[in-house]
């Protein structure tokens, strides 16, 4: 992240952001990006509240990971304009995101429900598994947005896990509605996580042919 940014394009849809195709979603009842996107299960807003007194007095810090002031407002904008296309009729609550790729490209999405409420997904997600499903694997940052008035929206576990599936070492911008927000690392959201080195680990204990495998301690 301590790289040059390079210049935010919109993915999937000629915008303002950029000159390439820029596709929008929405997903998640907390918020979400620009791209469409599938709806999110109810998300727990109450876990949400619970740490916002701890990031508004983060609010100052920043991890070096973080972006340019203009590169930051562009990808505001973009979850802003995300959360628009949130479909949440049973949370009544519409979150978008948008995602930087290392490339510069945004993908975005927005909070999808579903009546049956397990299958509804975030917005966060939304725009990964966008982004994903577009062949990018390597993200530089994600912002957030919401209608809460008060505090900053911050992603729920599951959104926090599969964040960390791409890395721990890029930045989460947690809005509020004023247009305000805090960063953090995905590695300061999901301290001690597992991720795919774990499994790798794992998978060089699996044992050789002709060769005896003794179970290690963890």
């Amino acid at each position: 992240m301590g790289r040059s940014s390079p210049g935010l394009q919109a993915a999937g849809h000629p915008a303002s952001l950029g000159t390439s195709a820029w596709a929008w979603r929405r997903t998640h009842p907390r918020g979400g990006a620009t791209f469409p996107g599938p709806a999110p299960a109810l998300c727990q807003a109450r876990s949400r509240s619970r740490s916002n007194s701890r990031l508004d007095n983060m609010a100052h810090d920043r991890p070096s990971c973080t972006l340019e002031p203009e590169h930051v407002q562009r990808l505001l904008l973009s979850s802003r304009e995300a959360k628009k296309s949130a479909y949440c009729p049973y949370s009544h609550f519409p979150v978008g995101a948008a995602l930087l790729t290392g490339n510069g490209l945004i993908f975005s999405g927005c909070n999808v429900e579903n009546a049956c409420y397990s299958l509804g997904i975030c917005a966060e997600r939304t725009a990964i598994h966008k982004a994903i499903s577009e062949g990018h694997k390597d993200f530089r940052a994600i912002a957030i947005s919401s209608d809460l008035q008060d505090d900053f929206i911050s992603p729920c576990g599951a959104c926090r896990q599969v964040m960390r599936e791409f890395g721990t070492d890029w930045a989460v911008y947690m809005t509020k509605a004023d247009g305000s927000y805090v960063v953090r690392t995905v590695q300061e959201l999901l301290p001690a996580s597992f991720g795919p080195e774990d499994l790798q680990k794992m998978a060089e204990q699996v044992p050789q042919p002709g060769r005896a495998w003794v179970p290690t301690r963890v």
